[in-house]
């Protein structure tokens, strides 16, 4: 064999015996846990949620949806039990038996007879507390009180009266309005297309010639505002509308605090205080003697 191979091996043998190294002990092997038994199997399962039916959903008390569809369904049928004409009152228990909801909770209840009923703008409560009947907008129970109601709007200036209010207030409302017609101007309000119900005053009935007619219809003043129809009127020599319309408030002036003046003393012959007093007491002096 060569001989440099050989050194060469020797060398290298050498160099390798110096270089520290490090060996991995392989980890002795651990036993395995036993397999867990069937009541650790329950134990480790996560909880499941119950199963909701209708019967469990509607005696839950926590949901506030639920709550205010409960009373919802009372206003609605309190309202159609007012326009078929009985406005008798009625306890929550005979309530919730013709609105079939006998099955809710006992907070829910309470929450309707304590609260809810007691602050809704649509339920009245009878004196004793305990009674409950619809709260509609007018109080008006036939024709005669209608045309009353109507009227007294006329009179007052205050206008027409919203057809869903009446229908909402006035039991029978289509009867009624229908033996009614010849004493009711209807209105379709143009913004949204809503009734309005006026009182039919025929003493105000009297015919308009014709060509009067044609000129108020000529007359435009849409695209005029207040300003430029004051200046039109008084250049036609038009002043009795003046007074009308509204007036703009004048903003009253604060009057100035009354301070209390201070005179001020005059500041000159401040040099001449000492003298002053002498010749005021020599004055004094002179008066006291009695000329001779």
């Amino acid at each position: 064999m060569d001989p440099a191979l050989l050194r060469e091996r020797e060398a290298f043998k050498k160099r390798a015996m110096a270089t520290p190294t490090v060996e991995k002990k392989a980890k002795p092997d651990r036993p395995q846990p036993p397999p867990p038994s069937d009541d650790a199997k329950r134990k480790m399962r996560p909880p499941t949620a119950p199963k909701l039916d209708s019967s469990s959903y509607k005696t839950m008390s926590g949901s506030s949806q639920y709550r205010f569809g409960v009373l919802a369904k009372i206003v609605k049928f309190m309202r159609t039990r007012h326009q078929d004409g009985d406005d008798h009152p009625l306890q929550i228990e005979e309530i919730l038996d013709e609105t079939n909801q006998l099955d809710i909770g006992q907070s829910v209840k309470n929450w309707l007879s304590g609260e809810a009923l007691n602050n809704n703008p649509k339920i009245e409560v009878s004196p004793c507390g305990t009674k409950f009947s619809f709260k509609p907008v007018y109080k008006i129970k036939d024709g005669k009180t209608l045309m009353r109601l109507l009227k007294q709007h006329d009179l007052k200036g205050l206008g027409g009266i919203l057809m869903e209010d009446v229908q909402e207030s006035l039991p029978h409302c289509e009867k009624v309005l229908k033996n009614r017609a010849a004493e009711i101007l209807f209105i379709i309000r143009p913004i949204d297309k809503k009734k309005i119900l006026f009182y039919n005053d025929r003493t105000a009935n009297f015919s308009v010639d014709d060509e009067f007619q044609k000129l108020w219809r000529s007359a435009t003043v849409d695209a005029m505002d207040d300003a430029k129809i004051d200046e039109y009127l008084e250049k036609q020599g038009i002043r009795s509308m003046q007074d009308h319309g509204l007036k703009k408030p004048v903003p009253k002036r604060k009057k100035a605090a009354n301070k209390k003046r201070q005179f001020k003393k005059p500041r000159d012959n401040e040099h001449l205080a000492d003298v002053l007093e002498i010749y005021e007491d020599n004055t004094l002096t002179l008066k006291g003697v009695n000329p001779t």
